[in-house]
């Protein structure tokens, strides 16, 4: 059996099994899912940070060899949008600072200790945004407020919107982002260990928001 043969055997036997699945709605609804990027079709009122799809990490430089990457895995959010799209529109996420994972246990204790995060006396890291800068069609700056050690300080993301659709699962109305930026750990306290581990941050953040369509 050649290849081409073996991918069209496999290819029909993943389609068979999609389409006897059983599932919140129908397969094809899964297979033909688009989304739309027009900001009008969206209904507004507050959407829930959907915790199961959303990715939020931070890398640092470490000692000039590569950047070192760590994730939080708790986090939860709320996005109230409102006419005018994300002109109009406002987030706030919360982070619990003691879901750091650097895939490093012994570093996982170092960081949320008190020589860094102090997850015992500061638990959350907070971000409330202020005011969104339009740089094209569904993208734009977003600045808000980040709290880290009961510190506040100004940051800015490059955010955009992808798109907008009910989700076929879940039946939710659903928004997808993706937004990334940096700040400085130094301006919230955070200077332990450098210059061997770097002063910026990046920010990279894959979040979905959804919500239950009145009368679903």
């Amino acid at each position: 059996m050649n290849s081409s043969t073996v991918r069209a055997t496999l290819m029909r036997a993943l389609l068979s099994a999609t389409l006897l699945a059983p599932m919140a709605c129908t397969p094809l609804q899964v297979l033909t899912h688009t989304v739309s990027q027009s900001e009008a079709r969206v209904p507004a009122g507050r959407y829930e940070l959907d915790r199961d799809h959303c990715s939020i990490t931070f890398d640092v430089d470490h000692l000039k060899y590569s950047r070192f990457t760590m994730r939080f895995d708790r986090r939860q959010g709320q996005l109230d949008w409102n006419e005018g799209g994300l002109d109009k529109s406002a987030v706030t996420v919360t982070i619990d600072a003691a879901s750091v994972d650097t895939n490093v246990p012994v570093l996982d204790k170092m960081v949320t200790s008190a020589s860094m995060l102090d997850v015992a006396r500061f638990p959350q890291l907070r971000f409330v945004s202020t005011h969104f800068e339009r740089t094209g069609e569904s993208r734009g700056t977003l600045t808000g407020n980040l709290t880290i050690r009961d510190v506040t300080q100004p940051v800015t993301l490059d955010v955009t919107f992808n798109g907008f659709a009910p989700d076929p699962l879940t039946k939710k109305d659903t928004l997808g982002f993706s937004a990334d930026g940096h700040f400085s750990r130094a301006k919230f306290g955070l200077s332990t260990w450098y210059p061997a581990v770097g002063d910026d941050i990046h920010v990279r953040i894959q979040a979905e928001f959804g919500k239950t369509p009145a009368g679903a």
